[in-house]
């Protein structure tokens, strides 16, 4: 065995390929973990938020600790997701907020200027309610979608706008309103869960034949509006990776309910997009903007490869299962730092690591995680007729 595993790792020195060990589900939990604990250094228990990155940033790395605890059936930052459901309702005076680069203050009921700032913090108690049961958090999302709803109107034939300044209707706005829709349809009694599926219905409708996605089935990033006749087009600006991964958890969602498992086909049409155009050579995603994508752009790998485990739970794919376990493996030798934190490069080399970057490297390292997804099943992006696969298992 010994020996095997010594010529293979020569081989494949040899032939240069792209190779990435195969880790044992005990070495995936353990990387994991290191990353939320790294992730921990960050939370500001005053404000319930991490310094370092922003509101909405926020939600994520809550959503990442959560998606953890569900995955290693640890429950040992749930006293975190308590304090930050009353600590996060503040409103902190400027004077005192912990981060001077950040406007780290709360906003009671999570509510603020931006519809699809509300949805990530309705799916973040969506979440939470999944894994403790606390019926604040469900009632808390089914709040802040009441708010996201007042934001639909027939601009563009329907959808919900960016902001409440009501200028510009994007991607992942709507893409929020239809996955906390078809998440809350699945959740609380029977009656209620009618309306939230009316809703998603609606809006998946709406969303497909807006014209964001375009002939690639990949989504861009929101619609042209023009003054004088109101027509709405796609504006043809840039594919982010989180516009191509929100879609596919609320689909995911949205297929679970009697009826509509013809979604999934419109989901796998976009990942399959997504992991062609959006990944280099060795399958590691990347985003147009690295290495400097500021305080929103470094969140969003992540939440891609969230949403994309969230279409593989219900609809399995060898495929995604690679990209979890190819990108969670270059994180973590190509782009960690000694104090086990992360950059905004997953193929590297490390950039300066803060919380946004660190939970968004952490959802790649969840999904890789047995339970929540097929841990260790790497396969090996290489050069067509390089034969040379490196194999290493560790009990």
């Amino acid at each position: 065995m010994v020996l095997r595993r010594c010529v293979s790792l020569l081989l494949c020195a040899v032939t240069s390929a792209a190779c990435t060990a195969q880790i044992s589900p005990k070495e995936a939990r353990h990387r994991a973990e290191q990353g939320v604990e790294a992730l921990q250094q960050w939370y500001n228990p005053a404000t319930g938020l991490y310094n370092t990155t922003g509101w909405w940033n926020s939600a994520n790395a809550l959503t990442a600790i959560t998606d953890y605890m569900s995955a290693s059936g640890s429950k040992k930052y749930a006293g975190v997701l308590a304090n930050t459901y009353t600590r996060a309702q503040v409103e902190v005076r400027r004077e005192l907020r912990a981060d001077p680069k950040k406007d780290m203050t709360g906003f009671p009921g999570f509510l603020n200027k931006y519809y699809d700032d509300e949805g990530w913090w309705a799916l973040a108690w969506i979440d939470a309610y999944d894994l403790t049961r606390d019926v604040r958090y469900l009632a808390m999302a089914r709040s802040i979608f009441d708010d996201m709803a007042g934001g639909w109107d027939q601009t563009c034939g329907g959808g919900v706008w960016w902001s409440k300044d009501r200028k510009y209707k994007n991607a992942i706005a709507n893409e929020l309103f239809l996955s906390v829709a078809a998440h809350l349809a699945m959740r609380g009694p029977a009656g209620e869960r009618e309306r939230y599926a009316a809703w998603a219905a609606k809006q998946w409708q709406w969303f497909r034949g807006s014209g964001m996605i375009n002939g690639d089935n990949l989504i861009n990033d929101g619609l042209t509006i023009d003054a004088a006749s109101g027509t709405c087009t796609n504006n043809k600006k840039t594919v982010w990776t989180y516009n191509q991964g929100v879609v596919l958890g609320g689909l995911a969602e949205w297929s679970k309910r009697p009826g509509n498992a013809a979604v999934l086909d419109d989901a796998k049409r976009i990942a399959g997009a997504a992991l062609t155009h959006l990944t280099d050579k060795d399958g590691i995603l990347h985003d147009p903007c690295e290495p400097k994508c500021g305080a929103d752009g470094i969140q969003f790998k992540g939440i891609f490869m969230r949403n994309l485990g969230e279409l593989n739970a219900v609809s399995p794919d060898a495929r995604y299962s690679k990209s979890f376990a190819v990108n969670a493996n270059s994180i973590w030798t190509k782009d960690r730092t000694p104090q086990n934190t992360f950059g905004t490069v997953w193929s590297g080399p490390v950039t300066t690591p803060d919380a946004g970057t660190q939970s968004s490297a952490l959802d790649a390292l969840v999904a890789a995680q047995p339970g929540e997804q097929v841990a260790g099943q790497l396969e090996y992006l290489r050069p067509p007729g390089q034969a040379v696969i490196l194999q290493l298992r560790s009990e």
